[in-house]
């Protein structure tokens, strides 16, 4: 019993959160923050530990996701108040029409997946999601959920993103063939996650979040060309993806590859898009300095919130991996004789729904199962594909994604579980029963 109490702890703490979010209706910062001091403490961490956990994950949260957030909800605004987001909407909306334009999102979704962290795939889309919505006269969550389904499943199988690169290397898999069957397995997992499910689901009607709402409605003379309007927030993604290809070439630690690898990071790429946003989507079309600087700080102003609660998630994210709830699932599972796919997607996804971290989860369970492959009659791509699925499953309170989709569209605690929640669960389960199946073949 002793050694579950970790697990019980952090399922006590989650209760208390909705309980004081929903019912107490206490802001989600204090609830989160609140939460997370009381797992701590009943978990038997010392106090002083426990503020050292709280600062670590909210600083380190925020640390490396508040210039992704801040600019590129800056980068976002400047698409909507320009026109540039209006133009990728109607010309998406010519080009498929009404009916197909899902999979057009669907696409683009998947391309940000794999090219850019998720934070800034998401950021970066969503105003362009509300923008073909409103053009589309269709409810801007059942888009929404086409481009979270695509982002996150490619985000989750593909490298060069960090989880996928560490289970290659920790299954000794071949990259090359982890692409060619992941495409077997993330086009019906989105095609499930991302176009079938929110034609099922229903009241998807929601208003237009404020941050989003389009000032004016452009002529076809004021907004940018569709290549501009696409390729300047490309920009971080075109950016990253060169510098990875580049790192191939270049050795490590050179002048070259500190030089490379500066302008490739992702909040380096971000200020890069933004500079490039502020001259194209505002100068250069007649708006002055200060008109796009009141863009700038209503993006700030209305992302701020965002970036409280996601570092508050982000704290107790890091209170449950300090108190060991991890451990606590590997001693659970180490003697089963499940099928090693299945004990890996399984170990994955409760790693996930704990600590609410899909690349500590996918390494935490590689760590795990990586060890015992000798002893496997199974492909390392399979098992690669396998964990990454079960890193994308159904997240909770304790996921920075989870607050950052909740906030940006203006959904409640329920609202967010019914679609982020039940989108990444489609996603993962179908992602899983793809593996499972192409483990007849290979």
């Amino acid at each position: 019993m002793e050694n579950y109490l970790p697990i019980i702890w952090v399922a006590l703490g989650v209760a208390l959160l909705l309980f004081l979010n929903m019912k107490v209706k206490l802001n989600s910062v204090l609830a989160l923050l609140i939460s997370a001091i009381f797992v701590g403490i009943a978990n038997g961490l010392t106090l002083p530990d426990v503020i050292a956990s709280v600062k670590a994950g909210f600083g380190g949260t925020l640390g490396s996701l508040a210039i992704i957030i801040g600019f590129g909800a800056v980068l976002g605004k400047l698409m909507v108040d320009s026109g540039a987001a209006q133009r990728v909407a109607t010309t998406l909306l010519t080009k498929f029409g009404v009916k197909y334009v899902q999979w057009a999102i669907l696409l683009v979704g998947s391309i940000f997946g794999i090219s850019v962290f998720y934070e800034v795939a998401f950021i970066i889309l969503a105003p362009l999601v509300v923008s073909i919505a409103i053009e589309a006269k269709t409810p801007f969550l059942r888009l929404g959920m086409t481009m979270v389904a695509a982002a996150t499943m490619a985000h989750s199988i593909f490298p060069p993103q960090p989880g996928p690169v560490a289970l290659v290397d920790a299954y000794g898999a071949d990259m090359g063939m982890v692409y060619i069957l992941g495409l077997l397995v993330v086009i019906p997992a989105v095609i499930c996650a991302g176009i079938i499910l929110p034609r099922l689901l229903k009241n998807l009607d929601r208003p237009v979040p404020t941050l989003l709402k389009k000032e004016k409605e452009f002529t076809e003379a004021e907004m940018p060309n569709f290549a501009v309007s696409l390729l300047v927030p490309l920009t971080p993604a075109i950016i990253i993806t060169a510098a990875t290809i580049l790192n191939y070439f270049i050795k490590e630690g050179s002048t070259t590859h500190q030089i490379v690898n500066f302008f490739g990071s992702a909040e380096i790429s971000m200020i890069l898009a933004v500079l490039i946003a502020i001259y194209v989507f505002g100068i250069r079309v007649g708006r002055s300095m200060s008109d796009v600087m009141k863009s700038f700080s209503g993006a700030i102003e209305g992302i701020a919130m965002i970036v409280f609660i996601v570092g508050s998630g982000g704290a107790f994210k890091q209170i449950i991996l300090d108190s060991g709830v991890g451990d606590a699932i590997a001693n659970l599972m180490q003697n089963s004789s499940v099928s090693p796919l299945i004990m890996a997607w399984f170990i994955t996804a409760l790693i996930r729904i704990a600590t609410g971290t899909g690349v500590v989860s996918a390494i935490t369970a590689a760590g795990i199962v990586g060890p015992l492959m000798h002893t496997f009659d199974v492909n390392p791509v399979l098992m690669v594909l396998a964990t990454a699925a079960g890193s994308n499953t159904i997240t909770h309170v304790n996921d920075a994604s989870f607050w950052l989709f909740k906030e940006y569209f203006g959904l409640s605690i329920k609202e967010t579980f019914k679609t982020w929640g039940l989108l990444l669960f489609v996603n993962s389960i179908v992602g899983l029963g793809i593996v499972l199946l192409l483990s007849l073949f290979i």
